[in-house]
């Protein structure tokens, strides 16, 4: 028994990191696209888009067809979504007649397994019997962020001892991994979220819940908190610094996942002598407090070190709102794992929008965009507050 969850719980660590494959590989391709392809910007941007709204939809709709089909049926078709995705990268550019048609077809078909991933990985490694729930949610969650990493430094390396022009050998080495992990998973036990006999709650009987609506605004501040920086940290090192886009993505990006996935590492070591809830406030004060450091102190060194401290702040919140909404609504199942990855993915949206909607009505004053998105980590605070008084206990 031991060793077969042990087995389906580095199966789901690997599947966080297929989901950081199928996210962040395509995006290191956008400038070979544009000159292979002569696609312009337009239309390049429109692939991330495309992305979001899949794994959206897959967040929206899975709540309603996974407990149907069950969840071994689930993950392996995510695997085989996200390895044919990135197979048919390499092959339908050229086999249609507008290349950027080939490349759509492929990255919404990954997406399809990327959405899945995200509903699914969580509520499986909480249905493992392990001793501390919190520290496995945290140390799963850190293998998004090493995956990140690796994605971005291996990538590096290989274009450039091999070449840029040979991205679709490393697209196909890529695409080998979830092939691989899915068979791992069909042989391992999944294990279910509810006692024998047992059924989740519904839909309907989540929304009558005020704690749900607590945890689902948690949930969308963890994701905008985390976002609004992120997605920003390679455009503070280029100009603040003045230092290549190479450079810019690994000292901003790359410092910023690579904190972020150290903080849920350290927790996921050391979660059983930490309050998770306590945790959670400290790390929501130091993203308050990076946020202003990266918005009004003038250094840029200082306002890079300050993008690298939000990262290790926002590492506990996402897995952190997951293992409270398990812990305060009893029987939340598929449905409540499932609307919590909305949530979060609404929040990854909405953050960087906010932050480039201020910014750009400011004269392009990104520090003043990212204050003004400051409101996500003073709101995630405040929630933490409210669960601490709540009588729900984790």
């Amino acid at each position: 028994m031991k060793t077969s969850y042990k087995r389906t719980m580095y199966a789901c660590f690997v599947g966080y990191i297929v989901q950081a494959i199928v996210n962040n590989f395509v995006p290191l391709l956008f400038v070979t696209f544009q000159k292979t392809y002569q696609i312009p910007l337009s239309k390049i941007t429109l692939l991330i888009t495309i992305n979001f709204i899949i794994q959206l939809l897959i967040d929206l709709l899975s709540a309603g067809f996974v407990d149907r089909i069950g969840y071994k049926a689930s993950v392996t078709i995510a695997h085989i979504c996200s390895a044919v995705g990135l197979l048919a990268l390499t092959l339908l550019p050229e086999l249609t007649a507008d290349p950027f048609v080939g490349i759509l077809i492929a990255v919404a078909v990954y997406a399809v397994g990327g959405g899945l991933l995200e509903v699914l990985i969580s509520p499986i490694i909480e249905a493992c019997p392990t001793d501390n729930k919190e520290k496995a949610m945290s140390l799963l969650h850190s293998f998004y962020c090493w995956g990140h990493v690796g994605v971005v430094l291996i990538s590096t390396i290989f274009f450039s001892t091999m070449g840029i022009e040979n991205w679709k050998i490393l697209a196909r080495i890529w695409a080998v991994i979830p092939v691989l992990n899915g068979i791992v998973f069909l042989f391992s036990p999944i294990y279910s979220l509810h006692e024998e006999g047992e059924k989740g709650l519904t839909i309907r009987e989540l929304f009558g819940k005020k704690i749900f609506w607590l945890v689902m605004l948690m949930m969308t501040c963890a994701g905008a908190s985390e976002q609004a920086v992120s997605q920003w940290a390679s455009t503070f090192a280029e100009e603040g610094l003045k230092v290549s886009k190479t450079v810019g993505d690994l000292a901003g990006p790359m410092a910023f996942a690579f904190l972020m996935g150290l903080a849920r590492l350290l927790y996921g070591k050391y979660g059983e002598k930490i309050d998770l809830k306590r945790f959670m406030t400290y790390s929501s004060i130091l993203c308050v407090i990076s946020y202003l450091c990266i918005s009004f102190v003038p250094n840029p060194l200082l306002s890079l070190l300050g993008c690298a401290i939000c990262g290790f702040s926002v590492g506990i919140m996402w897995p952190g709102t997951f293992s409270i909404a398990s812990a305060s609504i009893r029987g939340g199942g598929t449905a409540m794992f499932a609307l919590l990855a909305l949530a979060g993915d609404l929040g990854c949206s909405g953050g960087p929008t906010l932050a480039g909607f201020v910014s750009s009505n400011l004269g392009n004053n990104l520090r003043m965009g990212i204050f003004a998105a400051i409101v996500f980590p003073i709101l995630l605070l405040a929630g933490i507050q409210i669960c601490k008084k709540s009588r729900q206990d984790i």
